[in-house]
């Protein structure tokens, strides 16, 4: 090979790296039967490829070849360490019983092995922190930093909730496989939890300095396409649609300087008009299902806000009566908080705060401070302003993103 040739096979290495080494390493979990190994292995078959294609040209099949060369690299490991490890006999034994040509590493198993990892990943046996960070880590290939950073929290700290996941899996013996039919609902649920959670700290992040976390939510999204490619569900479809929807307004949720600006005051001019289209057409397909979920639900609200040219134009209506359709699938205090403001829009100031008031009075809502930004602002449009003052300053005390406290701050200060 002449110099632009090796070029050539090296950046098709990196760009082999970027687009398959997920699907490798999912792979190579499902042959292994350990992320660590097959972290290492993976990692040694990319650096065989750097070696070797260069010098022997590109394979016909790149990701097969590296899925058999990380298999033989963790086989070579695996007999060097169990001179001093019994427990890694087994997988090596395994390993040496079985052979996998290449070709037999590039059929539908291979394809189902990337739902597995998620499934694995977001099992319900886990907590819910390290089904978070294991799934960023290990299905998105976010760097522990990142994650760390993403969630305000340390690296350390990252690092040990993967590191608990990983040994729950080993302990619990959690398979690494798809579902069974009568298991598929509870685990599919998880999954998708897991997924909205990570959109939902990105799109809206619960503290810090920004509005948004747009790597989150990009990562949530590419998520919810890769789980709705490989399981084709309703709920998926209706899940990724409400990501759509409402990433569909990132552009006009915060102001040059970063300041929050609520939907009603949005230019939505801003709102990217491909996304709501792709997200609609979701929407349409999970609700023609007859199979319809709580995702598919919220999706068809944001929807309802996506069809308004303006926030006065908007089908209060038709959202109340999602909301109801939604209290019925999944109750819950937000769902009525939402409601609340939804009926404030449809039949008046008065009552919405009817609704909140009897919502905090529950308590369940006491320390969210949402709930009591809403009634501020309901306050406020009704004119009573020492009512509006308290919950604004009850809010501020509760809220933790540094843009939402500006603008609870600047609400106060007009009241005064």
């Amino acid at each position: 090979m002449d110099e632009g040739e090796v070029e050539q096979v090296r950046r098709l290495v990196e760009t082999t790296y970027r687009d398959e080494s997920r699907r490798v390493f999912a792979t190579l979990i499902r042959l292994l039967g350990d992320f660590d190994l097959a972290e290492e292995a993976m990692h040694e078959a990319f650096a065989a490829a750097l070696a070797q294609w260069p010098r022997d040209g590109a394979p016909a099949n790149p990701r097969a070849w590296l899925v058999s060369a990380g298999r033989f690299k963790a086989m070579d490991v695996l007999r060097r360490r169990v001179r001093f490890d019994a427990s890694l006999a087994e997988i090596a034994a395994r390993l040496d019983s079985t052979t996998a040509p290449p070709g037999d590493l590039d059929g539908p198993d291979v394809e189902d092995d990337r739902l597995r990892l998620i499934f694995t990943c977001c099992h319900p046996a886990l907590p819910s922190a390290s089904r978070v960070a294991l799934t960023l880590r290990e299905v998105c290939d976010l760097k522990t930093e990142e994650i760390a950073r993403a969630f305000l929290t340390s690296p350390a700290t990252i690092a040990q909730r993967i590191v608990r996941g990983k040994a729950k899996i080993r302990e619990a013996g959690i398979p690494f496989q798809v579902p069974s039919l009568d298991d598929l609902p509870e685990r599919l649920d998880s999954a998708l939890a897991v997924i909205y959670l990570v959109f939902n700290e990105g799109y809206s992040a619960s503290s810090g300095e920004t509005v948004t976390r747009p790597k989150l939510s990009e990562e949530a999204i590419r998520l919810g396409r890769l789980l709705l490619e490989l399981l084709p569900e309703p709920e998926a479809a209706g899940l990724l649609a409400l990501m759509l929807l409402q990433e569909s307004r990132r552009a006009a949720r915060s102001s040059a300087e970063g300041d929050l600006i609520l939907l009603e005051d949005q230019d939505r001019s801003l709102w990217n008009a491909d996304q709501i289209a792709e997200g609609k057409a979701l929407v349409e397909r999970a609700l023609n299902s007859g199979r319809i979920g709580s995702y598919s639900v919220q999706a068809a609200i944001a929807a309802v806000h996506a069809d308004a040219p303006t926030a006065g134009a908007t089908d209060w209506p038709q959202i109340v009566a999602l909301y109801d359709v939604l209290s019925r699938i999944q109750p819950s205090p937000i769902v009525d908080l939402n409601r609340a403001v939804a009926v404030a829009m449809r039949d008046g100031h008065q009552a919405g705060l009817a609704l909140v008031d009897a919502l905090l009075d529950r308590g369940e809502l006491a320390d969210y401070h949402l709930a009591h930004a809403a009634r501020a602002d309901l306050c406020r449009r009704l004119g009573r302003t020492a009512e509006a003052e308290a919950s604004y300053r009850r809010a501020l005390e509760l809220a933790r993103q540094e843009p939402e406290r500006r603008f609870l701050e600047r609400r106060l200060g007009e009241l005064r």
